[in-house]
């Protein structure tokens, strides 16, 4: 969990707190914690009491989850050595070749398309 610059803040344009999203998905705030630590989404400290966010695109609020693809995302981009502001970074900076962004493409389940992009940054 990594305070954020303002630039990467600029660039997600609506964030949830993890009280808000234990409360969308049904759960207690802990079990959002987990997904937090075990790199499933990124959280990072924001605002005046430095509250822990996460960007509202990675949550799918129809179906109470995480976006779908999301999870094998980070871990590709992990493994391509970025930490989380770089990550965010990646997601929310648009990519004409998909278009849009790649946390847009995870949200319309276009994850395949996104992955293929993380994983010729390793290259």
């Amino acid at each position: 969990m990594t305070e954020i610059d303002a630039k990467i803040d600029a660039l997600v344009p609506a964030w949830l707190t993890l009280p808000d999203i234990a409360e969308r998905f049904g759960v207690e705030v802990t079990r959002v914690r987990q997904l937090v630590r075990e790199g499933q989404l990124i959280a990072v400290r924001r605002g005046e009491n430095r509250a822990l966010h996460v960007p509202a695109a990675f949550i799918d609020v129809d179906e109470q989850k995480v976006v779908k693809g999301l999870s094998g995302t980070l871990t590709l981009l992990r493994d391509d050595g970025y930490n989380d502001e770089e990550m965010l970074e990646w997601l929310f900076t648009p990519d004409e070749s998909l278009p849009g962004t790649p946390a847009q493409a995870l949200s319309e389940n276009r994850g395949t398309e996104v992955k293929r992009r993380a994983q010729a940054l390793a290259v």
